[in-house]
């Protein structure tokens, strides 16, 4: 087996045959669990403009490079190296659901643009400052649904999801569960 990662062209052109469709045709593709692994997004995802639902989780992606998808309103990119939400402007005006846990991310800069986000799941990653939650409430309008287990802001607290809260009391779930008090 070789060393050098996946390519984007080639976890494409491996889709298409098992699929038995153009990738640039379907409105979902899963390229999550490459062997070996992608370590970076190309070009050639501009060619998935019917994509509503697009995957490449579990692999070892460390940036968000991405060409605007005009369609894509849920993005999976959990288990990768990712440390920060910067590339996904380009998306801001579609996506509704970002599901990007076990990352390494710190801080939230950038995600106030996502102007239709519903979802974000981003548990395990490495969110230190309550700061960076209370980003969130640039979201009130849209964010329902938020995972946040697992950072170690929550170990700062006595009562984590009673600070969350508080902080986006337009919430109706955490973690998984309704967001009550």
């Amino acid at each position: 087996m070789s060393d050098r990662p996946t390519t984007i062209k080639e976890a494409l052109d491996k889709w298409e045959k098992k699929n038995e469709m153009k990738a640039s045709e379907a409105t979902e593709i899963g390229l999550q669990f490459q062997m070996p692994p992608i370590e970076k997004m190309t070009p050639e995802l501009a060619a998935l403009k019917n994509c509503e639902k697009l995957s490449l989780s579990t692999n070892n992606i460390d940036r968000i490079v991405l060409p605007p998808l005009p369609n894509l309103k849920i993005l999976a990119l959990g288990r990768n190296n990712i440390k920060s939400f910067a590339g996904l402007e380009v998306l801001c005006d579609t996506l509704e659901q970002l599901w990007i846990s076990y990352n390494s991310i710190e801080k939230l800069k950038g995600i106030e643009l996502m102007k239709k986000l519903k979802v974000l799941y981003m548990g395990y990653n490495s969110i230190k400052d309550w700061n960076e939650v209370s980003k969130l409430t640039a979201l009130s309008e849209t964010l329902t649904d938020f995972n946040i287990y697992g950072n170690p802001v929550i170990e700062t607290s006595e009562n984590y999801r009673v600070d969350v809260i508080q902080r986006l009391p337009f919430l109706k779930m955490l973690d998984g569960e309704p967001a009550l008090i």
